[in-house]
């Protein structure tokens, strides 16, 4: 495998994002939002071929669908019929991983999609209530994404509205353990960190070309565990990149992040130093 000279923080995150999904063998799964979608659909046609994904209506593919508009001519690689009833049994049975972007995480990995505010009675911003955060987060594993890594997303003390069962010892279901809470990998424009340090606390993994261990200690509103060692989060392969240009040929991914910045944090500011 080659590794690509240049690309783009999105490209970065989608490469980082598919590797939620390398050791998951043959379970359904969904990425919601462009990036999230893109990084399982790159580990289903690289690292994980057992991987299953549906086409969001009634069909399991062989193949993932290609973002966007698609030509007259493309036809998709249905396997099987795979009805809302079916994607159910997959979510009781813990066959599901999803990869999410809550508005609010906190240091349980609790999370939070429904409203802003202190008040829950009077938000002040009402946004999409829980949906299916509960019963995903307590039936099957989760990812999230976060595209602006800041304090008011990791927030300090419990979210504003718990949307998601997570690592709080005080909220856990009857007959439910810790262990039992499935959280994987959490992906930021900064840096990649899961839920594996000591007493399930958020741990930091690898940063971002260009991105130094204290600014992601100084954007996340409570304390993470920080390794002796922090890694460099990898560059896409060219091949990799191949992959995902098949799977965005509209490059959606260009709109995701704030200007599209460059996957190297140094290129950011040579480019800011040459416009002076």
């Amino acid at each position: 495998m080659t590794v690509a000279k240049e690309y783009t923080l999105a490209e970065l995150m989608i490469c980082a994002g598919a590797e939620a999904f390398r050791h998951d063998g043959e379970v359904l799964a969904t990425g919601i939002g462009v990036i999230p979608r893109l990084a399982a659909s790159l580990a289903m046609r690289t690292i994980n071929q057992d991987l299953m994904m549906t086409d969001s209506e009634a069909f399991l593919l062989s193949e993932p669908n290609p973002v966007g508009k698609r030509s007259e001519a493309f036809v998709q690689k249905n396997e099987t019929w795979m009805g809302f009833s079916r994607i159910f049994d997959n979510v009781w049975s813990k066959k599901r991983h999803a990869m999410v972007g809550p508005t609010q995480i906190d240091q349980y990995g609790q999370a939070n999609i429904s409203a802003l505010g202190s008040d829950y009675q009077r938000p002040k911003v009402q946004m999409l209530g829980v949906r299916g955060f509960p019963g995903n987060s307590i039936c099957h594993a989760n990812s999230f994404f976060v595209p602006d890594h800041n304090p008011r997303v990791f927030v300090k003390g419990e979210c504003d509205m718990v949307a998601s069962i997570g690592k709080n010892p005080a909220r856990l279901p009857k007959g439910y353990t810790l262990d039992d809470i499935d959280l994987r990998l959490v992906i930021t424009n900064l840096a990649v960190m899961d839920w594996q340090g000591p007493k399930h606390q958020l741990r930091l993994l690898s940063v971002h070309p260009g991105v130094s261990v204290e600014e992601v200690i100084a954007n996340t509103g409570f304390d993470i565990f920080v390794p002796d060692h922090v890694d460099i989060t990898p560059a896409p392969t060219v091949e990799q990149l191949e992959v995902i240009r098949q799977l965005d040929p509209h490059n959606s991914r260009a709109y995701q992040i704030k200007s599209n910045p460059p996957g190297i944090r140094v290129a950011v500011k040579q480019e800011q130093e040459s416009a002076v």
